[in-house]
């Protein structure tokens, strides 16, 4: 009878790396992370049954899975059955957040500007066709937008998106975008098309700055500018939002660009950018 180490031996010897890498594949972790990751901000409840058609594996399965993840406190059930991420979620992703190099160096300069302007100010980066916020220092006067640290909006609809959106070629453009990206934002100047979209971020590399009017959401206004590395890549963006009744975009531009634009170039200093 052949000892269990020895088929394991001759199974990875006969096909070189790439099998011995998905040795280290644990399947059923695989899968409890793609329940988790279906929770956003426009879903942050799911039924049991969505979970398992969305991932793709049966209800039983999915049924270990949420079950485990309540046991363990990253999930839990409402009385009508469904699931949403239990605030043992939310520990784990603000200290992943707050290790990042950029949120410790960008956190106080960013944490001036607001203090100066009195204005909300975000930092985010790109995640899929979305903006993820990694920064959210907000002026209790902005009522219009429910935005949190680890908030997922649509780029496309963002300043921050859309500035991060100019650094992109047209294949990597492309490659992230598609119909649904232009489908969540309910502001009435939303962008779209990809056609739309292209001659808006032709303007913001020209300009090195984004605006945003009224397109995430309806009454909220932002002005972004992007944050450089050593090697000068654009690695992530800040803006400031405002309420759009008591900041026309002119005025929006004119009095928070400056010091917007001062902060971002101190951070990408901080970071070894120029």
């Amino acid at each position: 009878m052949p000892r269990p180490s020895q088929s394991v031996g001759a199974s990875d010897s006969s096909a070189g790396d790439a099998p011995a890498k998905r040795s280290y594949h644990v399947e059923a972790l695989a899968k409890g992370l793609r329940l988790l990751g279906l929770f956003s901000e426009q879903r942050p409840a799911m039924k049991l049954s969505d979970m398992a058609a969305e991932t793709g594996v049966p209800l039983p399965t999915a049924f270990r899975l949420a079950a485990t993840l309540v046991s363990e406190g990253y999930l839990e059930q409402l009385p009508d059955g469904a699931y949403r991420p239990a605030p043992k979620v939310l520990t784990l992703g603000f200290s992943a957040l707050r290790g990042l190099d950029l949120v410790q160096l960008a956190d106080g300069p960013l944490r001036r500007l607001a203090e100066t302007t009195g204005q909300t100010v975000n930092l985010g980066t790109l995640s899929d066709d979305c903006v993820l916020y990694l920064i959210r220092l907000r002026n209790s006067d902005l009522v219009t937008a429910n935005i949190q640290v680890g908030s997922r909006l649509p780029a496309v609809s963002t300043s921050i998106g859309k500035m991060l959106l100019s650094g992109l070629d047209d294949a990597e453009l492309e490659g992230r975008l598609t119909e649904e990206s232009f489908a969540r934002a309910t502001g009435p100047n939303a962008i779209r098309s990809v056609a739309d979209l292209r001659g808006a971020l032709a303007v913001i590399r020209e300009q090195g700055w984004a605006v945003q009017d009224e397109e995430l959401a309806y009454g909220l206004r932002s002005v972004a500018a992007p944050i450089m590395d050593a090697t000068g890549t654009m690695v992530a963006a800040v803006n400031m939002a405002v309420p759009a009744r008591e900041f026309p975009a002119q005025r929006l531009v004119a009095e928070l660009r400056p010091a917007l634009l001062d902060t971002c170039r101190e951070v990408s200093r901080l970071l070894g950018g120029s």
